[in-house]
């Protein structure tokens, strides 16, 4: 009986071999959370050995910094166009909050609530975590600020709205994790408080929904 030929794997670049392995690292957080990109799990996702993985990133504090912002950045890119497609601010603003409460965007969550924690010891991560933090405030700041300017919105300061906001959408998120309060209501409960902030009408933002 004849022995099975094996196939050589094709060598690939090193640009090649870095990509595949940050994107390992990318599948694992949003699999598996941020404390799960580990050396070891890797190698064993990108099917090389650890060492390789040590070469290519000899940082696993920086890599796992990356993953996070990998993740979280498509975040940001995805929903800042699709408030970029609506016609106005109180439309914006309502489908934003409709979008990051709805209960489909929890893999993203888990990763943001291990990099709070998991940077307090990484330097890098906790770099990257203020980044993105700064892009979403940026994101929802220029909605808050077109809505001062042309729909009603009532504020002074659309940077601290902007944070407010995101704290309240980060809590609520955070919340349902563990399955507190009513998770699926998540989305609604916030409409009031929010337009009570803005000093908006009952409904103002779910209008259209």
């Amino acid at each position: 009986m004849s022995t099975p030929v094996r196939t050589r794997a094709s060598r690939k670049s090193p640009a090649e071999r870095s990509a595949e392995i940050a994107e390992a690292a990318r599948r694992i957080a949003l699999e598996q959370g941020l404390a799960a990109v580990t050396l070891r799990s890797i190698a064993a996702h990108a099917g090389v050995a650890p060492a390789l993985v040590a070469h290519y990133h000899p940082s696993m504090e920086t890599l796992v910094a990356d993953a996070f912002a990998t993740v979280v950045a498509a975040e940001v890119d995805e929903v800042a166009g699709l408030l970029a497609a609506l016609p106005g601010p109180r439309e914006r603003l309502g489908a934003l909050l409709d979008t990051l409460l709805d209960g489909t965007r929890d893999d993203v969550t888990i990763v943001w609530v291990e990099a709070w924690a998991l940077g307090r010891r990484n330097d890098a991560l906790a770099a990257s975590v203020r980044e993105q933090m700064d892009a979403w405030q940026a994101v929802v700041q220029g909605v808050i600020e077109d809505g001062a300017a042309t729909a009603g919105f009532q504020t002074t300061d659309a940077a601290a709205a902007a944070w407010q906001l995101l704290g309240m959408i980060d809590g609520l998120n955070a919340q349902a994790l563990v399955r507190w309060g009513d998770a699926s209501a998540r989305g609604s409960m916030i409409h009031g408080a929010v337009e009570g902030m803005l000093g908006l009408e009952r409904g103002a933002l779910s209008a259209g929904r």
